[in-house]
This record gives C-alpha cells, structure tokens and sequence, in this order.
C-alpha cells in the first residue's frame, strides 16, 4: 500500500460527500492492505469519521457515530486480588481492528486524506462547525489520544448499572478516545500509539484545502 498507487486516485475528481461511500470505503480498504476493514466499515463513512474524530477529546462517544462496527462478543473480565480488571483476553476483540492499523501505512494515507480533505471539511460544517477547521480537530484529537495513561497493571473495574467503569475516578474522567485506547490493552495501546505518531508527523506541514469549496 505505498503513495504510488493512489497516484490515479490522488487526483480523480472528488464525488459529493453523500455518495461518497464508495469510492471511500474502496480507497480505505485499499490502504488497509485489504484487511478486515470493508467488513468493518458503516456507511456514511467521512460523516461518521469525522464526528467520532470531534468526539474522541470529549467525555463520551456514541456507538452509533462510529465509522465501524463495534467489537463483537463480551466485554472480557479478569478477577485479581479481589478486583475485578480488564481482561487479558480483552484484546483480542480489537484483532481485526488492529490488523488495519498495523497494514496502513502513513504516508499513503495522509496523502489520500489530503486529496480527499474536502470532504471531510464538508462534513465538519455539517457537524456543526461552519467556521471550523477539521484539520485542526484532528491533531487535538491524535495529541489528546497520544496523552493517555499507560497503567502498568489492568485497571480495577467498578459495575455502573448495565455496564462497567474505572474504579479510579481519575482514569474514569479520562476523555472518550484516551478510555477507549485503555480497553484495547497495553500492547494494542503501544501499536496504535506508534502509529498515531507516525501519521502525526506525516500530516504536519501538509497544505490543506481551506474550505469545502477548494478541491485543488
């Protein structure tokens, strides 16, 4: 999956943001070296990506604004010393998730977003913003993820009604993208946060479109 091969669609027109599903959801699968991600995918996918994205630095984030399916099977529990924690087995529901995240590279997604950025600056107006700068959003959200907490043993766990939380307040009051890095394991955590940077440092200095009008 390198730059090379999406010279052709680097410089295809763009479609409109709502038919767009297509031609996105076939491009990120492309960079997702044909992993799991097309059986992942939800449809209006930049709408979803960016709303998630907008939310991630935030408190919570809906399952339903996900771009993707959420991870299939139960939320997996260990008991330690009489607390109960996330499960090592925990991690492996993010498997497929992670096999896209490990298959893209970089460079050749950061250079497709470019292309692809008014789309995604459309949708943040949509969202609500019409003053706003996707662009910006997005590295709030990519720092705010790298800053999350790297516990050295699995978090104890408190039941919350219908579903479990950090018993640590402090790691309870974390934003809806830290927490989410926390239930995916350390490993996983590590892996995505590699990543993160990487395409962190593909994206400064990029010349972005300035508006949804633009797409030269």
């Amino acid at each position: 999956s390198d730059v090379g091969s999406f010279r052709s669609a680097s410089t295809a027109p763009l479609p409109a943001l709502d038919a767009s599903d297509a031609s996105v959801a076939a491009a990120l699968a492309a960079l997702a070296g044909d992993s799991d991600l097309s059986s992942l995918l939800r449809q209006q996918v930049i709408a979803r990506i960016v709303a998630t994205i907008d939310a991630l630095p935030r408190r919570s984030l809906g399952t339903m604004m996900l771009p993707v399916h959420t991870p299939k099977g139960a939320f997996v529990t260990d008991e330690v010393d009489g607390s109960t924690v996330i499960g090592a087995g925990n991690a492996g529901r993010y498997a497929p998730y992670m096999r896209v995240v490990e298959a893209t590279d970089p460079k050749a997604l950061v250079a497709w977003y470019v292309h692809a950025y008014p789309l995604f600056q459309k949708a943040y107006e949509q969202l609500g913003y019409p003053h706003g700068y996707f662009n910006d959003r997005l590295f709030a959200a990519i720092d705010d993820m790298l800053a999350a907490p790297e516990p050295s043993q699995p978090p104890a766990l408190a039941r919350a009604k219908a579903f479990y939380a950090y018993a640590d307040p402090a790691l309870e009051s974390l934003s809806a993208g830290q927490r989410l890095l926390l239930r995916t394991g350390p490993a996983n955590e590590a892996k995505i946060k590699a990543k993160l940077r990487a395409i962190r440092t593909e994206l400064t200095g990029q010349q972005l479109p300035a508006s949804a009008g633009t797409t030269s």
